[in-house]
């Protein structure tokens, strides 16, 4: 069973139903472990003092936050577990806003809401009021050891819960500035045919990282002693003339719609997939 996350209420106005958080999802990687080039032995992490030039351990080691330089402050768990907001243990609605008011690039982590109490009524009223008033909820809740701002939507199968980006933790000034270019009216039709011609329904079981399957050939190749795979990199050269890469884009494009498109094949399980 997958484990909760976070366990606690949603409140709003006067209504609170109980409920436990789910990660929705997390990365595929392939783990490699860190070995000794000498004689590929595991390579141990050692926690290290300075002071006494010698390794402890783990249970030896307390949290404490730099003050002044050399001075720190050690705070325990016990003592986080004091002074946690109330929003460790409730999820208090703080507004609503309609579906598209808050922009993707605030999305942090998904997690499922499920209900935790078997009497969902209150559950499933909630998200038949949000899909029918087409709007979603703001919310805060602490956990992880750091309160956060969250968004609460309504799915198919019930609620799905964004940790948002608080504002300071956006980088605006890497977005760079952009030079306002002039192009023609033919140049932007021909964007939007293109656009039109490749758009197509979301289907997330179409896409596979292809880069996690190249590291998973080379770790067999390598292990069955085969010369390994190269895969040549496409060469790419700045558009001189855009209407010409345009109407060869279209051209592709319509070259590509003929063929019938491939089903996506469901995604065999590759085993354990850790590098010894």
């Amino acid at each position: 069973m997958a484990g909760t996350v976070w366990k606690g209420y949603i409140s709003f106005g006067l209504v609170s139903f109980p409920v436990r958080l789910l990660a929705a999802a997390r990365p595929e990687t392939v783990h490699f472990h860190m070995l000794h080039a000498k004689d590929l032995s595991r390579v141990k992490e050692v926690w290290y003092c300075a002071e006494e030039d010698k390794p402890i351990d783990r249970s030896e080691i307390v949290k404490g936050f730099e003050t002044e330089k050399g001075e720190h402050v050690v705070v325990g768990a016990e003592e986080l577990k004091k002074i946690a907001p109330p929003t460790a243990t409730t999820m208090e609605i703080l507004q609503f806003v309609a579906n598209d008011a808050v922009d993707p690039i605030y999305f942090e982590s998904s997690y499922y809401v499920a209900p935790e109490d078997k009497n969902a009524k209150p559950y499933t009223l909630f998200v038949a009021a949000l899909a029918d008033t087409e709007h979603q909820a703001i919310a805060k809740i602490a956990m992880h050891n750091r309160e956060h701002v969250v968004l609460i939507r309504p799915v198919e199968s019930g609620l799905v819960l964004h940790t948002l980006y608080y504002d300071d933790e956006l980088h605006g000034a890497n977005k760079g500035e952009v030079a306002a270019a002039k192009y023609s009216a033919k140049e932007l039709d021909l964007a939007k045919t293109l656009i039109t011609r490749l758009t197509a329904p979301f289907r997330p079981t179409q896409f596979e990282d292809t880069y996690r399957e190249n590291v998973e050939r080379l770790i067999e190749q390598k292990r069955k002693g085969q010369k390994v795979t190269v895969v040549k990199q496409p060469r790419r050269a700045a558009v001189v003339n855009l209407m010409d890469a345009l109407r060869r884009s279209l051209k592709a494009s319509e070259a590509g719609a003929k063929k019938a498109p491939r089903k996506a094949q469901p995604r065999k399980p590759a085993g354990k997939r850790r590098a010894a």
